[in-house]
């Protein structure tokens, strides 16, 4: 029997492991995906919806003059962190200006708002619907949400690439407060 060089036999191993690998998935075999497969191929719905925030990247217009800009620049998004963080600064260059920074926490999405009212409210997604995140308190700093008015949940409905329209509650006195802020923003052109 002829004797096979040790060198060429390992760099055979090596170039058939990936094969053999392939061969005993079942994805490669055209069986369908188990369900915990395609979960893991699925984006979570906290990295979709981040994603989607990242797309609003740029200046966006006061639509309506809900946020007394009306046809100014009202709210600028940035993405940073690498990507994994998107910037909302509201009001940018006034005396209200306003960040509210979103991010992942594992599977969730999730914000904390730097109010003009001096507390960092944090919020949870707690539904992405087709164009529509909900967000909900999920704690904060400078506030007690018993008694503190706060900003408490932020509805934003993606429209269209060019335009959303967002809704942020607040509360005071541990029940929703008098103030919901709407604001109905498009893109600026050019």
């Amino acid at each position: 029997m002829a004797q096979v060089d040790p060198r060429i036999g390992s760099r055979l191993l090596v170039a058939a492991l990936p094969l053999a690998l392939a061969a005993a998935s079942p994805l490669s075999a055209g069986e369908p995906a188990s369900p915990a497969a395609a979960a893991v191929a699925a984006p979570a719905p906290a990295a979709s919806a981040l994603d989607r925030l990242k797309a609003l990247a740029g200046e966006w217009v006061d639509v309506d003059g809900t946020m007394g800009m009306k046809d100014q620049v009202a709210v600028t998004y940035r993405v940073t962190g690498a990507g994994s963080a998107v910037v909302e600064t509201d009001f940018p260059g006034t005396a209200h200006e306003m960040v509210t920074v979103y991010h992942r926490d594992g599977d969730d999405l999730v914000l904390t708002h730097y109010c003009a009212a001096g507390n960092q409210p944090r919020m949870r997604a707690k539904k992405v619907a087709g164009d529509v995140i909900s967000f909900d308190f999920d704690g904060g700093t400078n506030l007690d949400p018993a008694k503190d008015l706060h900003m408490h949940s932020l509805r934003i409905e993606l429209v269209s690439p060019d335009e959303l329209r967002a809704e942020w509650t607040s509360w005071a006195g541990g029940k929703p407060g008098d103030h919901v802020a709407k604001f109905h923003l498009k893109r600026k052109k050019g």
